[in-house]
């Protein structure tokens, strides 16, 4: 499964999501879970925002050798799932292709999956519709904003990525390693040294 994610300038919250995902899919042993990120307005050429590069570090993710991409009909082409950071971008790419039905907010993914058991992005996009939570499922731009904010932003990506992975995508458990209920994600101004997603990202018990 190839997972494109979109925000808008491809320097921080979709970099985070891209960079996470390769780090989960390694060490939940993820068959075929591959990943890249765009942006709509991308800052072509930017390398990841220094607080951004930070958030991938501090969970446990690699942000170097990252140049930001203006997104293409080929990166879309080639998703087998389009997860974008709000619900504008996620209606800007489904109207202006014909990959709707496999593009979401990840916090739209995220709660279908957790609440409908979904188990692929065909059963995904068959349980979107909840009016209720329209504009609400947005994972807002922390550029410009604290040190706390882009915390803030990546640990909400990452609490969300977590399961949303392991859902949709084979666990291949390595041998004598027992899965149990991580805690919650630490607020990272606490302290330099933060638990990576792979431990503790991820506590609403509902691993597939």
């Amino acid at each position: 499964m190839h997972i494109l994610f979109v925000c808008n300038g491809n320097v921080c919250r979709s970099v985070i999501a891209e960079r996470l995902t390769r780090s989960i899919a390694v060490e939940y042993r993820l068959a075929g879970v591959t990943a890249e990120s765009a942006g709509t307005r991308a800052l072509v050429g930017f390398p990841v925002e220094p607080r951004a590069a930070e958030a991938i570090t501090g969970l446990g993710g690699d942000p170097s050798d990252f140049r930001a991409r203006k997104l293409k009909p080929e990166h879309i082409d080639r998703a087998d799932l389009i997860l974008t950071m709000t619900e504008n971008i996620r209606d800007e790419i489904a109207e202006m292709t014909a990959a709707g039905a496999r593009t979401f907010t990840l916090l739209e993914a995220h709660r279908i999956a957790r609440v409908t058991g979904a188990r692929s992005v065909a059963e995904l996009h068959r349980n979107r519709h909840n009016l209720s939570l329209v504009g609400r499922e947005n994972i807002s731009d922390p550029v410009g904003l604290s040190a706390k904010a882009y915390c803030e932003a990546g640990d909400t990506i990452a609490e969300a990525l977590v399961p949303l992975l392991v859902a949709l995508a084979p666990v291949h458990t390595p041998a004598g390693r027992q899965w149990g209920r991580p805690p919650p994600v630490v607020q990272p101004a606490r302290s330099q040294a933060r638990l990576s997603p792979l431990v503790a990202a991820q506590h609403n018990g509902w691993y597939a």
